[in-house]
């Protein structure tokens, strides 16, 4: 990693789409400390510390802090993250959309202009629900018209996301790539130094300083298991064996190589793990937001199983069933998300068409068939392992009252856009290695 960045440097364009990407995010990391104005900061801060839990703690992550500081980029990129997915999901349900997919340059900006649209369409959504929360709460600051402390809070918040969709659009185009991505990635980053502040206050000070190191490196120790675990999961891939049939083309004998299908373990990435966890604590957010006193008996009982705040906690081991239908829906989600976006028998007959087979499989369905077949063990196996890392952090939150913002679901998506970053300025360098080499 640090041998690329290093040979990046040496290329002027590198270098400079490098720093436009370091001065965008500092520009974020600025935006995510300038309050909403005519909001009580000191009530918001307040209300966070009373309601702290997995409920608040992943949008505490994903949005670098922003959100719990109210700030006017608090909605972060959640809304152009949500307009993506559904976009996926109505390419499927809609054939217009999956022709436009399909119609190069012109279908994709077309579809970048529609996601916009529904970006901003969610944002305003999000602000006006948040913005009427805190006016219940009475965390708005009063003026003397009316009503014009809920118009400057919702103006603020989803300009504030439109801001951040142009940013990360812009470090695409004019950056190294990833722009959204990158732009979340910092976020989750940004807190990871709280987070360890506060494991050491929580573990390491004032004990002795033997047991003091030995906390150090058990949690040093499982921080770094977790990521190379994910980092096995994000690359591991099984590659299917695919042989191609001699052609003669004139004089000449063409063909007869063999290649390979790869089949990622984890085919969904984090989708599932973000699906099911908002499906989850959503609700539980609102409740919070709105009305939590309100909510009492059953309903009590099952939002305490929804919050990951409660599961695997040695004194309410009831609500740890809220554990188990996380894990079926990642398992389902991933199932659901890959079957929309990989196609067996596509690909089945692009290979029959191009004179491809797989050893020992007729072409055609029974090649369908059996890429299915092997796409299902495929996906469980990928589900399991994304189930674990999304549990693991929940695990020892439960069970030892550690208390930090980032989990399984963060640590993926770091993960997972460094190493897809790092290959993209790769192929820069190699791109512009190869047109030097031709110039000369």
């Amino acid at each position: 990693m640090f041998q690329t960045l290093r040979d990046a440097f040496k290329i002027k364009d590198l270098r400079r789409r490098i720093g436009f990407t370091f001065f965008m995010l500092i520009v974020v990391r600025l935006g995510c400390l300038l309050p909403v104005p005519g909001v009580d900061g000191s009530a918001i801060k307040q209300f966070f510390e009373d309601n702290q839990g997995g409920a608040f703690d992943f949008f505490s992550a994903v949005t670098g802090g922003s959100f719990e500081r109210m700030s006017v980029f608090a909605l972060n990129i959640t809304p152009y993250i949500t307009s993506s997915i559904i976009m996926q999901l109505l390419t499927i349900a809609f054939p217009k959309l999956e022709e436009m997919q399909r119609d190069g340059e012109a279908g994709r900006k077309k579809m970048t202009k529609i996601t916009r649209y529904l970006t901003i369409g969610l944002a305003l959504g999000e602000s006006i629900a948040m913005t009427i929360a805190f006016g219940r709460n009475g965390y708005l600051a009063d003026y003397s018209v009316p009503y014009i402390n809920y118009v400057v809070a919702i103006a603020s918040l989803t300009a504030g996301s439109a801001v951040l969709m142009w940013i990360g659009e812009r470090i695409t185009e004019r950056g190294v790539g990833n722009g959204i991505s990158i732009v979340l990635v910092i976020n989750i980053i940004s807190r990871f130094p709280v987070d360890i502040s506060n494991l050491y206050d929580q573990f390491m000070s004032g004990k002795t300083i033997p047991k003091a190191i030995l906390a150090g490196v058990v949690i040093a120790a499982i921080i770094v298991a977790v990521v190379v675990f994910v980092v096995i999961l994000q690359s591991a891939e099984r590659r299917i064996p695919v042989q191609y049939s001699n052609k003669i083309q004139g004089r000449r004998q063409v063909g007869g190589n063999s290649s390979v299908i790869p089949m990622r373990i984890n085919t969904a990435g984090v989708i599932p793990v973000i699906f099911a966890q908002s499906i989850l604590q959503t609700p539980v957010m609102l409740v919070q937001f709105f009305d939590k006193d309100g909510v009492k008996g059953v309903w009590a009982k099952i939002l305490d199983a929804m919050s990951q705040s409660n599961w695997f906690n040695p004194a309410d081991w009831k609500s740890s069933i809220g554990a188990i239908v996380y894990v079926l829906m990642i398992v389902g989600f991933a199932y659901f998300y890959t079957e929309i976006t990989f196609n067996p028998l596509e690909i089945a007959e692009n290979l029959k068409r191009s004179g491809g087979f797989i050893p020992g499989i007729r072409p055609g369905k029974p090649t369908s068939d059996y890429l299915t077949a092997i796409l299902k063990h495929v996906i469980f196996i990928g589900a399991i392992g994304l189930s674990i890392v999304a549990l693991l952090p929940v695990v020892f939150s439960g069970l030892l009252g550690a208390k930090v913002s980032f989990g399984g679901t963060s640590i993926i998506i770091v993960v997972g856009v460094i190493v897809e970053t790092l290959k993209q300025v790769e192929s820069q360098m190699m791109v512009r290695n190869y047109k030097g080499f031709l110039n000369d």
